[in-house]
């Protein structure tokens, strides 16, 4: 991590962006491409319910292939750009502010990792210096109610190639627009211990970097289909409280002790988060510079009254922090506020993620 720069844009983006939501499901992670699924997933009267609720900002997480023009690898897709349009324009009407967060990339994905070529193929890296290129071009006279957040959960980037991408990118939106705020996250999906391995864009006010929380992850996503280890351990865990029989199941896995057996015992609760949290902590101290949560949760087959205590306990630690955040999700996804009618799963899980 190089060292402390100046930062004169850090408490004018952590004022705006205190409270958010990610609109997951819609533009990403959509299962089948499919436009009436993108014209009828999120709409506005979504997201005049988001600010109704207390919400001050989205968090839009946009895949490539939505943005690309069928039949023409050069070109981009207007109707897939006007959703974007859309939702800007309604988040302006709602008085919200807007994170554009490239979820899935030109060759990059972060649930396709034995497919990605971003990081080894220089014209795959043209095309996503390209696309940022793109964004501050058509959102050149946005205001800073928008800001872009450059790659959601990178992995396995070799040697470096993320941070020198990524810098890249900066400077093709610099090009264009000098003020935009800009969005980095780091390695392993995001993740808070992965902050020291981000190399700055030294002399930027207008930078800013991001993790995402979902610990302790067994039992943020206990029960988890697309986890491994949370199929394997399964068994139902309550917050605050302890690991049932996890020394035992680390006994019969031990490919997973030295992930999870410093769980063994351990009580989960405020305190540990708090914990859990200092290396953001650390890293803000060392170097000066702004931090986002672009994302924290917990699956919706947990208890009720355990996911809104994490969840509370999470939200109140990062704004004790003057960290903004973004829950996830708005609409199903297994973390969803809202299931698949619209119904609220649950209105004080609503008011503790919502409160600034």
């Amino acid at each position: 991590m190089n060292g402390p720069s100046a930062t004169g844009g850090m408490a004018d983006f952590s004022q705006r962006y205190q409270a958010g939501v990610n609109f997951g499901g819609w533009l990403s992670q959509y299962g089948t491409f499919d436009h009436d699924h993108f014209e009828a997933f999120v709409g506005e009267s979504d997201v005049a319910r988001v600010a109704d609720w207390g919400f001050d900002h989205v968090r839009l997480p946009i895949d490539y292939p939505v943005l690309v023009d069928d039949g023409d690898a050069d070109g981009y897709s207007e109707r897939g750009f006007g959703y974007v349009d859309d939702c800007l324009r309604w988040c302006r009407e709602h008085d919200l502010d807007l994170v554009l967060d490239l979820h899935q990339a030109p060759g990059y994905s972060f649930s396709t990792l034995d497919e990605n070529r971003l990081f080894e193929d220089e014209k795959l890296q043209e095309r996503f210096v390209d696309v940022w290129r793109t964004f501050a071009e058509r959102y050149e006279s946005a205001g800073d109610e928008v800001a872009f957040e450059l790659l959601n959960e990178v992995v396995h980037s070799p040697d470096g190639a993320w941070n020198d991408l990524a810098h890249r990118a900066v400077e093709a939106i610099r090009a264009v627009d000098a003020d935009r705020d800009v969005v980095v996250g780091g390695e392993r999906y995001n993740s808070i211990g992965a902050l020291d391995d981000i190399t700055l864009v030294e002399g930027d006010d207008n930078v800013v970097y991001t993790f995402h929380f979902y610990q302790p992850h067994l039992f943020t996503h206990q029960h988890a289909s697309w986890s491994e280890v949370a199929r394997a351990y399964d068994t139902d865990v309550e917050y605050p409280g302890t690991f049932p029989g996890l020394d035992a199941f680390l006994d019969d896995h031990p490919e997973y002790r030295d992930g999870y057996g410093s769980l063994v015992g351990e009580r989960i609760d405020r305190e540990w988060i708090e914990a859990a949290v200092q290396p953001a902590v650390e890293f803000r101290r060392e170097t000066g510079e702004d931090l986002y949560c672009g994302e924290y949760g917990v699956i919706d087959v947990a208890s009720a009254d355990s996911r809104v205590a994490w969840y509370r306990d999470v939200a109140d630690v990062l704004s004790d922090l003057d960290i903004g955040r973004a829950c996830w999700s708005y609409r199903e996804m297994n973390f969803g506020l809202v299931d698949e009618n619209r119904d609220v799963v649950n209105e004080e899980l609503v008011d503790v993620v919502s409160r600034t």
